[in-house]
C-alpha cells in the first residue's frame, strides 16, 4: 500500500512512489516478472558494441553477417547481459550496496535486432552479511527471454542490499507543492 501524507501546504496528499525492496522483503522461491521490455534496435547494438571497443564483425558489419548461418547481425551478448540486469533492478536491486558477482552466465539462443527482451528472476538464497550488519546478501537466478518466450540469457547474480532501517537517507530537496495548480473543489 502506498504511503499517503498531507502536503505541508495542504494542497493535496503526497503519494510515495516505489522505493525498492530491502533485504527483509526477499523470500527464497519468490519469482519476479520484471515489468519493462525493450525492443533492441540496430542503434543499440552498434553503439554498445563500438562503445566497448568490441571488434566482432558479426555485430557491426551487416555484409559480413549476411554470409553467416543466421544471415543477420547478432546482438552483442554483453549488451543483453546488461539489459536483462537493468530490467531486474526495479524489483531486485534498487537499494543495492554492491553487486558481488554474476555466475553461470549462459546465452542459449541468439538475439537479433528487432527482438524484444523481457526478464524474470527467482530468489535462490538470502542471508545476513557477516561483516556488514546493515546489509544482507541475495542470490537470484535471472532469465531474459524474447517476444516468442525463448530464453536468450540466463545467469545467477549475488548482490548486497540494505537492511530495513539502514538505507541512506536522501536530503529533502523537494520544492513546495504551492507551485502546482489547484485542484477543483468537489461537493
Amino acid at each position: 500500500m502506498a504511503e499517503h501524507t498531507l502536503s505541508p501546504d495542504s494542497t493535496g496528499r503526497v503519494v510515495a512512489g516505489w522505493t525498492g525492496r530491502l533485504w527483509e522483503d526477499f523470500a527464497v522461491g519468490d519469482i519476479y516478472y520484471h515489468p519493462l521490455g525493450k525492443t533492441v534496435t540496430e542503434g543499440d547494438n552498434q553503439m554498445f558494441t563500438l562503445m566497448t571497443q568490441n571488434v566482432a564483425k558479426t555485430h557491426i558489419d551487416s555484409n559480413f553477417a549476411l554470409r553467416t548461418e543466421y544471415k543477420l547481425p547478432l546482438v552483442n551478448s554483453t549488451f543483453i547481459l546488461a539489459l536483462v540486469t537493468g530490467q531486474s533492478t526495479i524489483d531486485l536491486s534498487m537499494n543495492v550496496f554492491a553487486n558481488l558477482g554474476w555466475d553461470e552466465v549462459r546465452m542459449p539462443s541468439p538475439v537479433f535486432e528487432g527482438d524484444t527482451i523481457y526478464s524474470r528472476s527467482k530468489v535462490l538464497a538470502t542471508r545476513a552479511s557477516k561483516s556488514r550488519p546493515t546489509l544482507g546478501l541475495v542470490t537470484v537466478a535471472t532469465e531474459g527471454y524474447n517476444q516468442n518466450s525463448v530464453i536468450v540469457m540466463s545467469y545467477q547474480r549475488t548482490f548486497m542490499v540494505y537492511r530495513e532501517g539502514h538505507l541512506p537517507g536522501m536530503d529533502d530537496t523537494r520544492p513546495s507543492e504551492a507551485s502546482l495548480p489547484a485542484t477543483p473543489e468537489t461537493n
